[in-house]
């Protein structure tokens, strides 16, 4: 009935209460699982990110100190995991790798224009440097604030958002195109 916050299933979950675990990452699966699937753009990918994040979490949450938020810290690991996602596999990916997208109920009119969208917005955040896309996805998709923002990637809040402006300025000119040329 009532949900424990995160720090009393971390608190469990360090005295080896396996309840615990799975309830946090019931709770952070989906949001770190679309995380992935927007920064990699291709499923299996995104559910392989998913699967190294939890398992650093796992290995060091120990070390979560509660500065700040649970959410802010597993979003930390999934940004510096998905860079070194991009540095082992992104040389040998093209950018025209398009992400599996769900079933939608829809009318067909409707979703045949939403999924020109959705690919024109996917197909721009791939061609956005790292450092743009994902002050992108954790602003946009995460709801972190600037300040979080610059807190998880190491960069100034000055810095986090010169990237999101051009980021934006970029995706807006891409999608553009996309537009003209459909």
């Amino acid at each position: 009935m009532f949900e424990k916050s995160d720090e009393q299933l971390i608190e469990k979950a360090l005295k080896g209460h396996k309840k615990a675990w799975f309830s946090l990452l019931k709770r952070y699966e989906k949001p770190v699982y679309h995380y992935g699937l927007r920064m990699t753009g291709n499923n299996a990918d995104a559910l392989d990110l998913l699967q190294d994040v939890f398992i650093s979490v796992f290995r060091n949450l120990s070390s979560y100190r509660g500065d700040g938020s649970f959410k802010g810290w597993l979003f930390r690991i999934a940004h510096y995991r998905c860079i070194e996602f991009y540095r082992r596999k992104r040389p040998m990916q093209g950018l025209d790798d398009a992400p599996e997208r769900p079933c939608d109920t829809a009318p067909a009119d409707q979703r045949i224009e939403s999924t020109q969208r959705n690919a024109q917005l996917v197909s721009a955040m791939q061609q956005l440097p790292l450092a743009q896309k994902s002050v992108i996805e954790l602003k946009f998709f995460g709801h972190f604030t600037f300040e979080e923002i610059a807190e998880q990637t190491g960069m100034s809040v000055n810095t986090a958002k010169s990237r999101l402006y051009s980021a934006l300025s970029r995706m807006k000119i891409l999608m553009e195109v996309d537009y003209v040329e459909l």
